[in-house]
């Protein structure tokens, strides 16, 4: 292996269920081919939803099995997140890394380094009278992958909270109606309490990384839910203009975008605006040797705008991006 392609996708609720909307064989023949042409060899999915065959049984991805049944990712090692039990898959939106490379050991991360925030809210109906946590919706994964040579490649995958208004008591009285503008202000600041929390714990399990290996190549891959320039993804950067501390650059992280022109670099259209939610995000050492980015989004809709107008579109609203990388020498 000369190359190592390196990618990130969120394929939006992919499911096989026969309720599931849109039909399943729809969306395999629009996302199949967007798969094989990443040429991947480590591949981070997002929303990969989980159904176990009979009541009480185990989950399994059976619509992610189906989908890359017949090429070449199916013979790949994969890595899933757990649900909150720690035993299986949720039933909803599990993070999946698929990879060519041996796995060498992984691990989970969900407020195994940062605590739940404490916060009692202000508009919930009835009030609360003690603080409720505030807990992230998934947690993210950490794998140690084999590189050819001894080399070994730290790969954590994200999907953090959406921008979007989370549940309150008493506030919310259907899906996206709230009862008042305080309620969804309040249930807006939970949202962004989760996004930068969870953006706190992937800085600290990185910073635990450089601490064991301060030349790590280290790649972050998903979805952030947040352009560069947001706080979620400014506090797993690490910049050094926001430390302030030159001997902490080795620390930075570097967005492999920014080797795009300005006009290409959006993974999303939301009413009409390009954003860059879609990342991958890696150490100066793996940096050395990235030789080219690309964000597949020639195809994309608008995710506002395409599901109102088109009955049961199979596609998803986000583009995949990739890295590229010479594969280092040991």
């Amino acid at each position: 292996m000369k190359r190592l392609r390196v990618a990130t996708f969120n394929l939006e609720n992919l499911d096989d269920r026969p309720q599931a909307a849109p039909d399943f064989a729809d969306r395999v023949a629009i996302l199949r081919p967007q798969l094989q042409r990443l040429r991947a060899d480590v591949l981070c999915l997002q929303e990969v939803n989980a159904h176990a065959a009979v009541k009480g049984g185990m989950r399994e991805l059976t619509a992610l099995d189906k989908l890359i049944a017949g090429t070449g990712y199916g013979r790949f090692h994969r890595v899933v997140s757990l649900g909150r039990g720690g035993t299986q898959p949720a039933d909803r939106h599990n993070l999946v890394i698929l990879s060519r490379l041996p796995v060498i050991e992984h691990r989970q991360l969900w407020h195994d380094l940062v605590p739940p925030a404490a916060y009692r809210p202000v508009t919930a109906l009835p009030r609360s009278e003690e603080a409720l946590a505030i807990e992230w919706d998934r947690p993210i994964i950490h794998a140690v992958l084999a590189l050819p040579g001894g080399r070994r490649l730290h790969l954590i995958a994200v999907h953090l909270r959406a921008p979007r208004a989370a549940w309150l008591p008493g506030q919310k009285e259907r899906h996206g109606c709230w009862q008042s503008v305080g309620g969804w202000a309040e249930g807006f600041f939970t949202a962004t309490v989760k996004a930068a929390g969870q953006a706190l714990e992937t800085r600290l399990a990185l910073d635990s990384i450089f601490d064991a290996e301060p030349e790590a190549l280290i790649a972050v891959c998903g979805d952030f839910n947040a352009d560069e320039r947001e706080a979620p993804v400014r506090t797993i950067r690490g910049d050094e203009e926001d430390t302030g501390n030159g001997h902490l650059a080795g620390r930075v992280l570097v967005p492999v975008e920014r080797s795009l022109p300005e006009s290409q670099r959006y993974s999303v259209i939301h009413h009409g605006r390009r954003v860059m939610l879609d990342h991958i995000l890696v150490s100066r050492p793996l940096l050395g040797g990235f030789t080219g980015a690309e964000i597949h989004n020639e195809a994309l809709g608008d995710e506002l705008v395409s599901p109102a107008t088109v009955w049961g579109t199979p596609e998803t609203f986000h583009a995949p991006v990739v890295a590229e990388f010479a594969v280092p020498k040991g």
